[in-house]
């Protein structure tokens, strides 16, 4: 069965979009730990991150990199912060969170943010991502 991940690529769960290629998608998480929480996948579904081959794990990050640019252009913060877990959803994927502390990478409880608010800034990376 298709993770969400997939089934988000697959255009059959909606998403607010920040940047897109060809094998990657970047969208704000819906469980977010700071406002411009993103995550980073492959389109291609591969459960641990350390699978992808050599090429397919170093243009993740290049493309993190990318995003990660366009979140702090929009969200003011000190870092952006990358984490990657992959335990929650069985598809790899990168963290990005805005940073003002060491602990605000701690995955506490999630922050709401309005759907309206979401896509407002969903639609603010995506044009600082090119």
């Amino acid at each position: 069965m298709a993770t969400i991940f997939t089934r988000i690529v697959n255009g059959e769960i909606p998403c607010h979009k920040v940047a897109e290629t060809d094998r990657y998608l970047a969208f704000l998480d819906i469980r977010p730990q700071a406002k411009g929480h993103t995550l980073c996948i492959p389109k291609r579904e591969t459960d641990y991150i350390f699978d992808l081959d050599d090429d397919d794990l170093a243009d993740l990050m290049v493309f993190a990199k990318r995003v990660a640019r366009a979140i702090r252009q929009v969200v003011p913060c000190k870092r952006i912060g990358i984490a990657v877990i992959g335990l929650e959803v069985p598809h790899a994927h990168v963290h990005l969170i805005p940073l003002h502390t060491v602990a605000d990478l701690s995955f506490k409880e999630p922050i709401s943010i309005p759907a309206e608010e979401l896509a407002e800034l969903a639609a603010q990376i995506a044009a600082c991502a090119g």
